[in-house]
């Protein structure tokens, strides 16, 4: 017989039973952990962190209470529904953490219109032990001691970035103020905290130790962790999680769950960032992989009998091209064109890969793909939705072999370009080109261009086909112009974003951040792409009007146009705001000629201005609300990129539904119910949030790798020309056209000296006095009276501010109240690009070439791909749609800038 061992907490019934039997052992649950399990740590701070939180709870009714205790849940509904109390989520600032955070009440806006900007919230003591992101009740504090947000630039870790979207007058006017008393939801996950060096040289000990741990998020309080692993924990990003917070703790209590890594390596930093974002995107499982069909070069993919009599075939009848960024392996879409009916008619295609005939809904591989909701694009790799073999490979439509595709073809006539007709379906299409936009361009500019397909061919056929391509191309331009020229009269919105891409070298070293060049291929892309978008959600609304996925980008609220309006001003622009035809009207027209980057300034502050565009069920929303505000189209939907995008992977298989009942098939699996489909849409928005700010922080992290060797007192790279483009108490916000960079540049320091110019227009910090006015802001000092005003350019130093616990940041400090003109006599025209960006474009495209030219001479999958089904090198593809490639942007602007291009 076996021996057993019963483990308790009551240490009385441990003694009493614990020898009355042979072979029965009663212990104790630390005895046993002990005893039994020695080396297993993280169950010995478990047990640590759950005892101290229950010992905690039972003497806190003699100890000092640090926060009032919450009120009984029934009593926070009741007062809910009374109007009494606030219910919301709590937001902490990103730049004031400490002290300063609101709660958004959303749809009481309407019942009281003191609550439109939400509910402020000063201080930890009023914030009550919730934490950013938790579900709040909050009760208002009388009129007298309501208060305004803090408009000056915040110091320190955390304070002083671009400033959050709300109307420039609501920083200043005192807003309905409040205090929580009540957490009815807790929304915590998994936190990455550093333990900072302790002072001193510390024993070695196995005793569990209670140490203070600071959060990489700035809006979360320090966690107090019980541990035995201090010492080996020191200088190290370990996950958490929260267990209790009560009201006698000034901070809550938590245990580690896996340590990360040491603080500042390159993977550490990744992987802080996937897991703040919510992001989990393990190697793809070997179950799933088993439901995909074998492809290798030794016996690849052929198309199925079967599938092919079923499906339209295009291969011999059109010519169908791509037209994606350099490098682009996941290839969603191609397009074709060509004259009918004796030329009196054009037939316009676009054909996107059939993801769905590959994943079937309900299987491991479609749960997977809905989970990650979209492939996540960083800085130095991308984390697929699905599988290489079908991203990279059979879905992908690669030039020159035959794929699956689901195609949109419409009949239009040749001279005004008005649909006569439309068909949707399953093809089967063969791309005869695969073009990157900046060759494209060189084919419509007619300038020299190699086209890779064309190679070996005799030059009287080489130069048939290559007419061909360049015809087709030059019809789909004008195509476009037509389309984007309809859009404008309803009043599509040409949002500006600020997009560099980080240039790495082979050890993944930022050597150069890169402005992107536009270039009208993009724009004649984009807009055949919105035009299916378009077109599939009218197709599956009409066909299921309570169950069909689109996506909406509602009205901006008028206060967030605040500053662009005064902004535009100060410049002798008027610009109105009432409706997407009018503000599109008054950007064209706010143009300097002395400065074009005026009208790119006045562009992304309207972007930044933009609420978000998000995907939802038809049956949630009345028709009215389906809107498009940025496309200016009464209903939209994504369809175009089922390879990276899940919300594309639903409408593909609405889309076949709707065509199974046109054509009185029994579509198969029932369309999911308006419910159902909510849940999906809010999930993929959560997702697409948290793909959206990973993008931002990676790039952010490789921009500060690339400063952060760098001597700002010595490297003339750490010099560049800025624009004011936003006036604060305490200082400016600045653009930095050159690298795409949005900060702070103080006036005012903490030692109360002010940023005084010299001879030269060269700064320098004295002792002095600041003033704001609504247009400029000036400093006094004993070199006399400093000016610097809305749109002025001015040079800037930029280093990096390193933090111990928390991510490194730029750091911006002007040089000169002057432009900076750099170290040549000459800077660089419209395009913003210096000698050194050039060559680094030079060097990165002769390195491309090489890449392609060895990926020709191996397998389509390498052995990295096949084993973990992942991308083995970076793929900077999104730069069209909604996710921009590696765009520098503020979270606000990214979400817009995609709103209006996808």
């Amino acid at each position: 017989m076996k021996d057993v061992v019963m483990i308790t907490e009551d240490q009385a019934a441990a003694a009493r039973y614990g020898s009355l039997n042979a072979g029965v052992y009663v212990i104790s649950v630390r005895d046993f952990l002990v005893n039994f399990l020695p080396e297993l740590t993280a169950a010995h701070d478990l047990y640590a962190a759950v005892s101290q939180a229950l010992q905690e709870k039972e003497s806190e009714v003699a100890e000092k209470k640090e926060f009032a205790e919450h009120l009984p849940a029934e009593v926070l509904e009741a007062g809910v529904k009374s109007g009494r109390y606030v219910q919301g989520t709590l937001n902490v600032s990103k730049h004031r953490a400490h002290s300063e955070a609101s709660v958004t009440a959303e749809g009481l806006s309407t019942k009281n219109s003191d609550l439109s900007w939400g509910v402020l919230v000063c201080g930890a003591k009023n914030r009550n032990r919730a934490v950013h992101g938790d579900v709040v009740v909050v009760e208002l504090l009388p009129r007298g001691e309501w208060r305004g947000r803090d408009s000056a630039l915040a110091e320190g870790p955390g304070g002083g970035g671009a400033e959050e979207k709300r109307g420039e007058d609501a920083d200043r006017k005192p807003m309905p103020t409040g205090r929580v008393v009540g957490v009815p939801q807790r929304n915590w996950r998994d936190y990455v905290v550093t333990f900072p060096p302790r002072e001193g040289p510390q024993a070695q000990s196995r005793n569990t130790q209670r140490l203070l741990a600071v959060p990489w998020d700035h809006r979360i309080p320090k966690i107090r962790v019980s541990t035995q692993q201090a010492d080996a924990l020191q200088d190290h990003r370990v996950v958490v999680r929260i267990d209790s917070w009560e009201s006698s703790s000034l901070y809550p209590n938590g245990h580690s769950v896996r340590v990360l890594g040491r603080a500042g390596e390159l993977e550490t930093e990744v992987q802080t960032i996937l897991i703040e974002n919510g992001i989990h995107v393990p190697p793809f499982s070997d179950a799933q992989l088993r439901e995909l069909p074998a492809s290798s070069p030794e016996r690849p993919w052929a198309v199925d009998a079967a599938q092919a009599a079923q499906r339209r075939d295009l291969r011999r009848s059109h010519l169908v091209f791509s037209v994606d960024p350099l490098g682009c392996e996941d290839v969603d879409d191609a397009l074709s064109v060509r004259r009918l009916a004796g030329g009196t008619l054009l037939e316009l295609g676009v054909h996107i890969a059939d993801v769905t005939h590959f994943v079937a809904e309900g299987s491991l591989t479609d749960l997977e793909a809905r989970a990650r909701a979209t492939t996540y694009y960083l800085a130095d790799r991308r984390y697929d939705m699905l599988p290489a073999v079908l991203s990279a490979d059979l879905c992908s439509l690669l030039g020159g072999v035959d794929r699956y595709a689901m195609s949109v073809v419409w009949e239009l006539d040749a001279q005004t370009l008005a649909v006569e007709k439309v068909w949707y379906g399953r093809t089967l299409v063969r791309s005869s080109y695969q073009l990157h936009y900046e060759l494209a361009q060189a084919l419509l500019d007619g300038g020299a261009a190699e086209v890779p397909e064309l190679r070996g061919l005799g030059p009287a056929e080489r130069d048939a086909r290559l007419a061909e391509l360049t015809g087709a191309l030059e019809t789909l331009t004008r195509v476009a112009r037509h389309l984007r020229a309809h859009r404008d009269q309803g009043g599509a919105l040409e949002l500006e974003g600020v997009e560099v891409r980080a240039q790495l070298d082979e050890q993944r070293n930022i050597t150069a951040l890169v402005p992107r060049q536009p270039l009208e291929v993009h724009e004649t892309v984009a807009e055949c792409m919105i035009y299916a978008n378009h077109w599939v959600a009218r197709k599956i609304q009409e066909a299921f009007p309570h169950q069909a996925l689109l996506r909406r980008h509602p009205p901006p609220r008028q206060e967030f146009f605040s500053q662009l309006v005064e902004s535009a001003a100060a410049r002798g622009f008027t610009v109105d705001t009432r409706s997407n035809k009018a503000l599109a009207d008054s950007l064209d027209r706010a143009v300097d000629p002395r400065d074009p980057l005026v009208n790119r300034m006045l562009r992304i502050m309207a972007t930044s201005a933009m609420s978000q565009a998000v995907y939802f069920s038809t049956g949630l929303q009345s028709q009215d609300q389906f809107y498009h505000y940025g496309l200016a189209l009464d209903r939209y939907t994504h369809f175009t990129s089922p390879i990276r995008r899940y919300a594309d992977v639903v409408v593909h298989r609405l889309l076949t539904a709707a065509i199974d009942v046109d054509e009185g098939r029994d579509p198969g699996r029932a369309v999911a119910s308006n419910k159902d489909l909510e849940e999906t849409t809010r999930h993929i928005n959560n997702k697409n949030r948290a793909s959206q700010q990973a993008q931002k922080l990676s790039t952010e992290l490789f921009q500060c790798l690339y400063f952060k060797e760098r001597d700002p007192q010595s490297d003339q790279r750490c010099l560049a020309d800025a624009v004011i483009y936003s006036i604060r108490d305490n200082g400016v916000l600045v653009f930095v056209p050159e690298y795409g960079v949005k900060g702070p540049v103080y006036m005012k320091n903490r030692e109360g000296q002010v940023v005084a110019t010299g001879e030269g227009g060269l700064c320098e910090w004295q002792s002095g006095a600041v003033r704001r006015q609504s247009d400029h802001i000036s400093t006094t000092s004993s070199c006399g009276t400093s000016t610097f005003r809305l749109f002025d350019h001015i040079t800037v130093c930029v280093s990096v501010r390193s933090t111990h616990c928390h991510a490194d940041a730029l750091h911006l400090e002007a040089v000169s109240n002057r432009p900076h003109r750099g170290a040549e006599p000459k800077r660089p025209g419209a395009q913003g690009r210096s000698q050194l960006v050039q060559e680094v474009v030079r060097l990165a495209e002769e390195a491309s070439q090489q890449a392609r030219e060895k990926a020709a001479r191996r397998p389509k999958l390498s052995r990295e791909e096949r084993e973990f089904s992942q991308s083995q090198t970076p793929n900077l593809y999104s730069l069209l749609e909604e996710v921009r490639e590696l765009a520098l942007l503020d979270l606000e602007a990214v979400s817009q800038v995609a709103a209006a291009t996808a």
